[in-house]
């Protein structure tokens, strides 16, 4: 099971210090950057802790089961009276310490303790799945906010180039080179930007209280993050299919989760079928009791007595509840290796699925590209043309038509691509490694 998560949880409390990370009620001020947002998401979110304190009960309920291991042993005192004849007798005492310790039992023992150790595997698994799905989807809104903050720029920049139409438009018409319904093309197109700059704005608000939410902060907190670079560095454009799906076989939590429970059965199994089969136990046990004899002509009786033995059971007959047992544990085992078998068919089809995706989106990222840089070129052009009355205003608003869109399509395309990235790194069970890189991008 890999360590990082388990320290990721209490890497906060070297930024924030141990009583402020969870409790502080507005997100810091300054510019946050990734792993910023990761460390202090990790530390506040109850999902994860909850996960984490399920692991502890765990390991707690593992320790536990040494137990069996060690002998077993009871101490008792006791003071009472008797009453009889209307009359009370006087105060009787006693003390008893006994002690057993199994000897041997065909490997039951052993069976229910590698039960236990699987199981906590497999709960410790299951709460590195929990982290990453987390991290996951604090990438996602992350870039989400990021996307819908350009998303903004170019609105902003659209709105700037309209109002220069617009100029322009009133300016030539006041020449009387153009007529007035170039004005008034002019103006749509100028109300028309203004509208897709609220709707972007708002657009940014959600974005924002998504990732805000994330962070158990309230939506209507201010919050600043780092942009990522655009230059974009990755083992997976590297590896091919076939080594992502080695190394989803060794680190994705759900695979490694299904082994565990799929091992945790087989011993269950074998602990249902020994516990028909006999044990041995040794026994011992030391008493002290005083008691007043009334009608006796000797002085008070002290006695200390004790005992040491050996005994043997074995189960004979109990409803067969122990034949249904086994049956049932038998069926457990079943349903355990074909849970893993279906977990690792999705896995690896996940892994596949994201890896197609990841290529796509860098093929999406270079044409977007290629698109924006074209388009910007066309408005140049055309608001060049028209100024000198060699195009019209509808082929200026054409052209700002498609560099807006063109600009939407390269921010999407851009933070789609880290997306599908951390999607690569998700599938295969190492979002450590995302992050990593995605630290050393940002600087």
């Amino acid at each position: 099971m890999k360590k990082f998560f388990i320290l990721a949880v209490f890497a906060p409390i070297v930024a924030f210090g141990a009583d402020d990370c969870a409790t502080i009620r507005t997100m810091p001020s300054g510019e946050q950057s990734l792993s910023d947002i990761i460390n202090l998401g990790l530390c506040r979110n109850p999902q994860t802790a909850a996960a984490y304190a399920s692991m502890r009960s765990s390991h707690f309920n593992k320790n536990a089961a040494y137990s069996n291991y060690l002998p077993s042993v009871n101490a008792s005192i006791s003071a009472g009276k008797n009453y009889k004849n209307r009359d009370w007798d006087d105060w009787n005492y006693g003390a008893s310490i006994s002690a057993s310790y199994l000897i041997f039992d065909f490997g039951k023992r052993t069976a229910d303790m590698n039960q236990t150790i699987a199981t906590y595997r497999a709960v410790g698994f299951d709460y590195d799945e929990t982290v990453q799905n987390y991290i996951y989807s604090l990438i996602g809104a992350y870039y989400e906010l990021l996307n819908a903050d350009a998303d903004v720029k170019s609105a902003e920049s659209a709105l700037t180039v309209a109002q220069t139409a617009k100029d322009t438009a009133d300016k030539k018409f006041k020449a009387g080179s153009v007529a007035k319904a170039d004005v008034y093309k002019a103006e749509t197109t100028l109300a028309s930007s203004q509208l897709s700059l609220e709707r972007a704005k708002n657009n940014r608000e959600i974005a924002r209280g998504t990732l805000l939410t994330k962070l158990s902060f309230p939506a209507d907190q201010e919050i600043k993050i780092a942009d990522m670079s655009s230059s974009f560095g990755s083992n997976a454009e590297s590896e091919s299919i076939d080594e992502l799906i080695k190394i989803a076989q060794k680190k994705r939590p759900d695979l490694l989760k299904a082994s565990a429970n799929k091992d945790a059965a087989w011993h269950k199994r074998n602990s249902a079928f020994l516990r028909n089969l006999p044990s041995i136990s040794a026994s011992g046990s030391v008493s002290w009791n005083e008691e007043k004899l009334p009608g006796v002509f000797e002085p008070d009786s002290n006695k200390l007595n004790g005992s040491i033995g050996i005994r043997a059971s074995m189960p004979l007959f109990a409803g067969f509840a122990n034949m249904y047992g086994l049956r049932a544990a038998e069926s457990d085992y079943e349903r355990a290796k074909y849970n893993e078998q279906q977990i690792t068919n999705n896995a690896m089809m996940d892994v596949f699925s994201a890896y197609q995706n990841y290529k796509t989106a860098q093929t999406v990222l270079q044409h977007s590209e290629t698109l924006l840089k074209s388009a910007t070129e066309n408005e140049r052009v055309t608001s060049g043309m028209y100024r000198v009355g060699r195009a019209t205003m509808l082929d200026w608003q054409t052209a700002q038509s498609e560099l807006i869109n063109a600009q939407k399509q390269n921010n999407s395309a851009k933070y789609d691509l880290f997306i599908k990235r951390a999607s690569v790194a998700l599938a295969i069970g190492d979002i450590k490694s995302e992050i990593e890189r995605e630290k050393d991008e940002q600087k």
